[in-house]
């Protein structure tokens, strides 16, 4: 499993249509087979920092996905929405490798 990470700058006037852009992408990685780990949006702290977080079976599931969002109407359409309203400055992508689950054993051999 490969996780993408994705940290962005966005416009605080604009909270509302990031929040709307990703509502949207929650379902659109769904659609492609993709698990979505949610959006995060400012709340305390920088009111201009945002994250993103989903998962795919594999790096190579992960560029499928991206090819064929290329030609997907409502995929199109959300890209158009947040370059219409400026609501993204900026995004880096980061893929992380997720550790999920816990491990008893590895907890005693710390504390041999």
């Amino acid at each position: 499993m490969i996780t993408c990470y994705i940290s962005y700058q966005i416009d605080p006037s604009q909270v509302a249509a990031f929040e709307a852009y990703g509502k949207t992408w929650i379902a659109l990685v769904e659609r492609y087979g993709g698990q979505h780990h949610g959006y995060f949006l400012p709340h305390e702290g920088p009111n201009d920092l945002a994250t993103a977080a989903f998962s795919f079976e594999s790096l190579a599931a992960y560029e499928v996905y991206r090819d064929q969002i290329k030609s997907d109407p409502d995929c199109v359409a959300a890209f158009e929405f947040a370059e219409k309203t400026g609501c993204i400055k900026r995004y880096d992508r980061h893929f992380l490798r997720p550790c999920l689950t816990g491990d008893a054993q590895a907890i005693a051999a710390f504390k041999a």
